[in-house]
C-alpha cells in the first residue's frame, strides 16, 4: 500500500515541478537562468560538497554513490527562500518556495545500485523596472528547464566506485521587455521565447579506502560533460496602447534571415575533484574544488552587450558529526549535525563587474522512528553580486526540508 501512496504522491510532486516559478533573481536573466542542480538537502548542507555517500541516502550529485545504496530509498526536497534585493538606492524583500527534487534509489545487486528522479535544472523568473529620464523599461522573464536524470553506480574493486548518469534537460524560457516614454500614447515591446532541449552525461570515480581499520579517506572526481542543449527560438515585437494595454500591431521577427531560429546552447564540461576524511557514521570533512570553461559558453538569441563569460569555480568544504548513533536513549545523541560553506566564481560579469556567491549551510538529520527514514533540515544564508555599476546584491536565507525514507524493495524474502 505505502509503494501505491509513494507512486501517486511523485505524480502529483511531479507536475508541481514543473508548473513551478524557481526563482526571482534578476540575475536569472543571463545564460539559461539560476542553475538549480545542487544536490539533495543532506549535501547541500555540507557546503554542498558531493563526495560522501551511505547506505540509506541517495546522493543526488554522485552516481558513484549508489554502490552504496542498501536499502530501497526514496526522497523529496523543498526550499523556501527570502531574498533581500537592494541597490544604490532602494532595498525589497521578496520571497519563493519550491519543490526542488524527487527521486528513488535502489541495490540491483550486491554493490551495485541505481536511480532515477526529476529535478529543476534551471530557472527563469525575474521582474526589473529601469527609469531614465523620461523613459521606462521593464524586464520580465520566467520559464526553467528541467531535469529527468538515470543513474548506475558499482564497485567493481573494493573500495573503488564508478557510476555514470545520463540527463535529459526540457523546457522553456520567456523574456519580454517592454519601453513607455511618458507623455506618449503607445509604447513597445518585445517578447523572445526558447523551446530547450538536450542530453548531458556525469561520470564519477570515488576511491575510499580504510585507514587503520577505523577511518576512511575519500577521494573523487566527478566530470560532468558538455551540455549540448539546442534551443528552437520565436521572437515578436510591436506596440501596445499604454492606456488600455492592448496591443496595436505586433509582428513576428523573421530569425531565419538572421540564423537564429535554431541555435544551440554549449554548456562546457564542468570536473569536480573532492578530498576527506572521517570516521564512518561518527564524523567526516571534506573540501571540493570544481572548475568550467564558462568562457566558452554563448546565447546569441539574446545578444547582450553587457554581459560576458569568464571560467567560473567553486570552492565548498563541509561534513557532519554524529555523537551515538546506536544511542538507544537520548534522541539527539542519534542526530546528524551538518554544517559547511561554499564560494562560487560564476564566471558571469555584468557592467564589467563578477557576480559571485558566498553562502554558509548548516542543518540537522532528525532520525524518523526505529527504521532508517529521516528528515534533513537545512539553512543557507548567503549573498550573490554587488551594488556597484548599477547593479543588484542579493541577500538570503534558504530552509531545506527533505524527506528520505527507506524500505526492502526488490529483495528476496527468506523462511528459515
Amino acid at each position: 500500500m505505502i509503494k501505491k501512496i509513494l507512486i501517486a504522491f511523485f505524480c502529483v510532486a511531479a507536475h508541481g515541478l514543473f508548473a513551478q516559478n524557481g526563482t526571482i533573481s534578476p540575475y536569472s536573466y543571463f545564460g539559461i537562468g539560476d542553475h538549480r542542480d545542487n544536490g539533495s538537502v543532506d549535501n547541500q548542507m555540507m557546503g554542498g560538497i558531493s563526495m560522501y555517500g551511505d547506505s540509506i541516502h541517495i546522493n543526488l550529485s554522485n552516481p558513484a554513490a549508489y554502490s552504496k545504496l542498501k536499502l530501497t530509498a526514496y526522497t523529496a526536497g523543498l526550499s523556501h527562500k527570502e531574498y533581500t534585493l537592494k541597490d544604490w538606492n532602494e532595498e525589497q524583500n521578496v520571497s519563493v518556495t519550491n519543490l526542488d527534487y524527487l527521486s528513488i534509489g535502489f541495490p540491483l545487486a550486491k554493490n551495485v545500485g541505481m536511480g532515477f528522479g526529476i529535478m529543476p535544472y534551471s530557472s527563469v523568473g525575474y521582474s526589473i523596472n529601469a527609469t531614465s529620464d523620461e523613459v521606462t523599461n521593464v524586464f520580465t522573464g520566467e520559464g526553467g528547464l528541467n531535469r529527468l536524470y538515470a543513474s548506475i553506480g558499482f564497485e567493481p574493486i573494493k573500495n573503488l566506485s564508478l557510476g555514470v548518469t545520463v540527463n535529459y534537460n526540457f523546457g522553456t524560457l520567456e523574456y519580454q521587455r517592454v519601453q513607455s516614454i511618458d507623455g506618449v500614447q503607445f509604447g513597445t515591446l518585445d517578447n523572445r521565447e526558447s523551446r530547450i532541449n538536450g542530453y548531458d552525461f556525469k561520470y564519477a570515480l570515488n576511491y575510499n579506502p580504510i585507514i587503520k581499520d577505523k577511518y576512511t579517506l575519500y577521494t573523487s572526481v566527478l566530470v560532468n560533460t558538455q551540455g549540448n542543449l539546442v534551443s528552437k527560438n520565436n521572437q515578436t515585437i510591436g506596440s501596445f496602447s499604454l492606456s488600455s494595454g492592448a496591443n496595436v500591431e505586433v509582428v513576428d521577427v523573421n530569425l531565419d534571415a538572421t540564423n537564429l531560429r535554431n541555435t544551440e546552447l554549449k554548456i562546457p564540461t564542468r570536473t569536480t575533484l573532492g578530498l576527506g576524511f572521517g570516521e564512518n557514521k561518527k564524523w567526516f570533512m571534506g573540501a571540493e574544488y570544481s572548475f568550467q570553461q564558462m568562457s566558452e559558453f554563448d546565447n546569441a538569441f539574446l545578444g547582450l552587450d553587457n554581459v560576458t563569460y569568464n571560467d567560473a569555480s567553486t570552492y565548498a568544504f563541509g561534513g557532519y558529526w554524529v555523537p551515538d548513533y546506536r544511542a538507544l536513549n537520548g534522541y539527539f545523541k542519534r542526530v546528524t549535525y551538518r554544517a559547511g560553506l561554499r564560494y562560487d566564481v560564476s564566471g558571469l560579469t555584468v557592467n564589467n563587474k563578477e557576480i559571485n556567491n558566498f553562502g554558509i549551510t548548516f542543518g540537522l538529520g532528525l532520525p524518523l522512528g526505529t527504521d532508517f527514514s529521516n528528515l534533513n533540515l537545512g539553512f543557507e544564508v548567503g549573498r550573490r553580486g554587488t551594488t556597484d555599476a548599477n547593479l543588484i546584491e542579493e541577500s538570503y536565507f534558504k530552509v531545506n526540508v527533505g524527506l528520505s525514507l527507506n524500505d526492502r524493495w526488490f529483495q528476496k524474502r527468506k523462511i528459515n
